[in-house]
């Protein structure tokens, strides 16, 4: 391998070898960025993250990785961080080739012998603690740097579970750590599509009986109609869009995993239209509460 690929960018926009790695964080056959050696590739194509910690994060890695003179392509949305990559760039000490198309701004440069700054933006945009959470996160994670509060609603409201059960979009595990705080739940088993995500929860859950997958949540658990119950926070964004059918495919999927009578609970925005989804597969559906924007629902299977 020669080169790497981060993210899917628009086939119109670029084009990696056949053989590029991937390292996106939401490849579930990827590898991690991190672990690429310095000035291991000769090429590396990098849809940029939205977030400006995360953005340099990963610009910086992929210098790093790069031979000097080793080919980069970075593009964004103009509206999502594409606007900013020429001089995040130019910052890093690239001579950068600039050029828009289908509302991306799409950036080429070669890596130069001495980048400026990549150790620095690498730390800031590393696993970290930040100092309003007190748990192990990184910029790009949602909510990375304080509590959701949906999250921490859903974590004090309704009856103890108990038994074996699922965190489906599992996070930093924030809530995780609610859910095992009762001595009735035998066993945890935290999902998230985002390496990053299982990495840092890992870190933060050390109680014995959670398990980590990284795998989609939509079918992770197929085949299983074992599980006492599952918790969800479902995610309405996919790649920065709005994507409310991601979300309602999470509740499915989680709901098909319970037995009968187990318990799916789960947190969203007000507007947001869950109930139909999950009584399509409950035998019951229930609004708990309703409180600062949220509303917490729990289906029995």
């Amino acid at each position: 391998m020669s080169e790497g690929l981060y993210g899917k960018p628009p086939r119109a926009l670029a084009t990696a070898a056949r053989d590029a790695g991937q390292f996106s964080p939401f490849a579930l056959d990827g590898a991690a960025i991190e672990d690429l050696g310095d000035g291991a590739l000769s090429a590396f194509t990098v849809l940029a993250p939205a977030g400006t910690l995360e953005r340099r994060y990963v610009l910086a890695h992929a210098l790093r990785a790069l031979a000097p003179g080793g080919r980069l392509v970075a593009m964004a949305p103009k509206t999502k961080g594409g606007a900013r990559l020429r001089a995040e760039l130019n910052a890093f000490g690239c001579e950068v080739n600039e050029a828009a198309k289908a509302h991306h701004r799409i950036c080429h440069c070669a890596r130069p012998e001495y980048p400026v700054g990549i150790a620095e933006a690498i730390a800031i945009g590393a696993p970290q603690i930040p100092p309003g959470l007190g748990l192990w996160s990184q910029p790009g994670l949602f909510s990375w740097d304080r509590l959701d509060p949906g999250s921490a609603l859903l974590a004090r409201t309704g009856e103890p579970f108990s038994g074996v059960g699922a965190d489906i979009g599992c996070g930093y595990g924030a809530l995780a750590l609610a859910v095992l705080e009762r001595a009735g739940v035998r066993d945890l088993l935290l999902i998230d599509t985002d390496r990053r995500a299982v990495d840092a929860a890992r870190r933060n859950v050390t109680d014995a009986r959670a398990r980590f997958l990284h795998a989609d949540g939509r079918f992770a658990l197929q085949g299983s109609d074992k599980l006492d119950f599952v918790v969800i926070n479902p995610p309405f964004h996919s790649g920065g869009a709005e994507d409310r059918g991601l979300g309602q495919d999470l509740v499915v999927a989680g709901a098909r995993a319970l037995r009968r009578g187990g318990i799916c609970r789960l947190v969203a925005n007000v507007a947001l239209p869950y109930e139909a989804v999950l009584a399509a597969e409950c035998s019951s559906v229930k609004l708990l509460v309703r409180e600062g924007g949220f509303k917490i629902i729990e289906g029995r299977r």
